[in-house]
């Protein structure tokens, strides 16, 4: 009996010595300490980012492959708010994810391809997605009181829920809604000037913004569309937060492309929201003012070999999990 006792005192002990499974490395947060911490490590370090897509029961499948090929987590979580029905329907995962990242010492990002609100709520990627709307139908998105307008506002209704429910846990979020806008593949893009995508970027942010998202921290997004001209896409520097680029027509931005962003940013932190090709240490040593990158899904094996992404991973300069300053 006392030899009995004896090991359950010390199995006791030892449990209590345990790491706790749920133990949070990044305590709750704010959008301004995240901001923060991008400025303070610009020039300096890039946190590393890995997107997971589509299907949301699976919202951590890429972040995994990372972890199998470098041993390494990603010092950021991208996931998205989906369009698919069973994706949408399976919302919830996604957001439960992104606390667990955040716990777990990632900064987290959420993407959405949105549904046009002349659609449902759910539409396919292909003539929902990557569709158009006529100039009628998207002079109503973006003028209030009509009913397109009203549509694209039920529309964010949908996700408000999600957003708070992170707020209430301390997880600010780097949200980068309508992407890619210079590009034609999306119902919101490629409409310069004042009253184009700007402006429907200009209503999602204060819409959400009324509704006490102060844990958004606002990324705008153009694809590196060698006609330029992104300035036009611009919506104000008082509804961005982060300034980003997809780089899509080339393997790495050019250092025209990095100049440009720059000059639109104006001191804000710039970042590289989707790439292809892992980042090499070329451009990590060359242009040193993003504060991070993020692989798009499926590419992140599908266009690189595994030592190119360890290298990209064990650069000096790049901060993964674990290595992100908590807030």
């Amino acid at each position: 009996m006392p030899r009995a006792r004896g090991i359950a005192l010390l199995a006791a002990a030892l449990l209590a010595l345990a790491p706790t499974p749920n133990a949070r490395a990044f305590p709750s947060g704010s959008k301004q300490q995240v901001l923060d911490h991008l400025r303070s490590i610009t020039g300096s370090y890039v946190v590393s980012g890995q997107h997971n897509k589509e299907p949301a029961s699976n919202p951590g499948q890429y972040t995994q492959q990372v972890k199998d090929v470098t041993g390494r987590y990603p010092g950021l979580w991208g996931g998205d708010l989906m369009f698919r029905a069973e994706d949408v329907a399976d919302r919830q995962r996604v957001i439960d994810q992104a606390e667990t990242e955040w716990a777990n010492g990632s900064l987290v990002a959420l993407t959405w391809h949105v549904c046009p609100p002349t659609m449902g709520s759910s539409c396919e990627f292909e003539d929902g997605v990557k569709s158009a709307l006529t100039d009628a139908q998207f002079t109503q998105v973006v003028t209030d009181g009509t009913a397109l307008n009203t549509a694209w506002k039920r529309r964010l209704d949908e996700v408000v829920p999600y957003f708070q429910q992170l707020k209430a846990v301390g997880v600010p979020v780097l949200f980068r809604p309508l992407h890619g806008m210079n590009e034609s593949w999306n119902w919101w893009g490629h409409r310069p000037g004042t009253n184009g995508s700007a402006r429907l970027y200009r209503i999602t942010h204060d819409y959400l913004g009324a509704k006490g998202l102060d844990n958004l921290i606002w990324v705008w997004n153009v694809q590196d569309n060698p006609a330029g001209g992104w300035s036009n896409y611009y919506p104000g520097a008082g509804c961005v937060d982060v300034v980003s680029l997809d780089v899509r027509y080339k393997s790495y931005p050019s250092s025209s492309d990095y100049q440009q962003l720059q000059g639109i940013a104006g001191g804000k932190p710039i970042a590289l929201a989707e790439m292809g090709k892992i980042p090499n240490a070329a451009l990590l040593d060359g242009q040193t003012r993003w504060a991070y990158f993020m692989m798009w899904s499926e590419q992140l094996r599908g266009n690189n070999t595994n030592a190119e992404l360890q290298a990209g991973y064990f650069h000096p300069r790049v901060l993964n999990q674990g290595e992100v300053k908590s807030p």
